[in-house]
């Protein structure tokens, strides 16, 4: 459980992202996806509950000690350092690396391909897909065992946003688990081989994603109560779905 004062964010949240695994989580604006993110890298505390890896407990470690470790959490809104170049950035962000930063920094570019063209550009300079893959770059310099990728997808074009999962998918290839956040439950399904609906801090729905999936079971969890048609007003032809807020926990 985690909590922000009274409020409680994340409640009996369970889930398990093996080696290699590709994990997706959904749901709505103000769900938690992003609290439960922060919660597994150390940046918010629990209330109750543990994190584990490896069967380890960790949730007392701090962030430093749970990127030794091999987590890495890669925030939404593409937090790099601007008045940097691409090549300190990973700099800065391979402080466990020592003296294997340079290594991982061509692993970095050997993923990313488009950093290496532009590592001596101030990173304010990069395109919003460049910089994503920088976010991406910088969690890569710790080597980690699991990403945590916190809505990769937003103000980016569709196509970037597919190469960039195309390459999550070949580090989970090569046994990095990968834990996505994501409001759009198609995009997320394209990457995930299971799929976690989490509404009003709570999992509502568990699945192994696949081409038979209920699609009205997985729109009732993601808006987290049973849902009805309803003619859209200012036009007849659309129907728009609606959750009952008289069935919704």
């Amino acid at each position: 459980m985690v909590r922000y004062g009274q409020a409680v964010a994340i409640d009996g949240v369970s889930l398990n992202v093996p080696p290699g695994a590709r994990v997706a989580i959904v749901g709505p604006n103000g769900a938690g996806k992003s609290t439960l993110l922060k919660a597994i890298a150390g940046l918010v505390p629990l209330s109750s509950g543990r994190v584990l890896w490896g069967g380890m407990d960790i949730s007392r470690y701090k962030v430093h000690k749970r990127v030794e470790l091999g987590i890495a959490l890669v925030p939404e809104g593409r937090r790099v350092f601007p008045a940097l170049k691409v090549s300190d950035n990973l700099r800065v962000a391979g402080f466990t690396a020592s003296r294997k930063m340079a290594h991982r920094r061509e692993e970095v570019y050997d993923l990313f391909p488009a950093l290496r063209r532009r590592n001596r550009v101030p990173a304010a300079q990069l395109s919003g897909g460049e910089a994503q893959m920088l976010a991406i770059g910088q969690a890569m310099m710790a080597r980690p065992g699991i990403v945590l990728l916190d809505e990769p997808s937003m103000g980016l074009a569709p196509i970037t946003v597919q190469t960039l999962l195309r390459t999550m998918g070949e580090l989970a290839d090569g046994g990095v688990s990968v834990l996505l956040v994501e409001q759009s439950v198609r995009l997320a399904m394209s990457f995930a081989e299971n799929l976690y609906v989490l509404s009003r801090g709570e999992i509502r729905l568990a699945e192994e994603v696949h081409e038979q999936h209920d699609e009205e079971a997985l729109r009732t969890a993601y808006f987290g109560g049973v849902l009805h048609a309803e003619r859209d007003n200012g036009d007849s032809s659309k129907s728009v779905m609606r959750p009952d807020r008289r069935t919704s926990r």
